[in-house]
């Protein structure tokens, strides 16, 4: 049997951008409040690979501030921002405990704290500055 001979072919395909790729645009910043109860909050310097508030990794927590209390203020951080995952220590323990995880993130210069008991990153509203 006999085959037929076809011209070689080259096919382009243009790339278009989907949702995901758009929030990464330079000038998005994430909306949250800063509503995590008051106490001691700790923080996680060194990643896990997901910011969940809660920690997995090997590193310590360190303090940022014996008396946090929330501002209640709803920021708008770059999503390009900081965040780590963090607690706020009810017990006074100094370790993490059960239903103590927050998201947190340290400010525009990072020198400061803000925690939120929200925990899905992706459940929060963003926005173009």
């Amino acid at each position: 049997m006999r085959k037929e001979w076809m011209e070689p072919v080259i096919e382009v395909q243009e790339f278009v951008a989907n949702e995901y790729v758009a929030a990464c645009e330079s000038g998005m910043v994430y909306k949250f409040t800063c509503d995590a109860p008051r106490g001691p909050l700790y923080y996680y310097p060194e990643g896990d690979g997901k910011i969940n508030g809660e920690y997995t990794g090997h590193g310590s927590a360190e303090l940022l501030g014996f008396f946090y209390h929330p501002c209640d203020a709803k920021h708008e951080a770059s999503v390009t921002s900081d965040f780590y995952d963090g607690f706020v220590d009810y017990n006074y323990n100094s370790r993490q405990d059960p239903n103590e995880g927050v998201i947190v993130w340290r400010g525009p210069n990072n020198n400061n704290g803000h925690a939120t008991i929200e925990l899905n990153m992706n459940s929060w509203a963003t926005a173009k500055s």
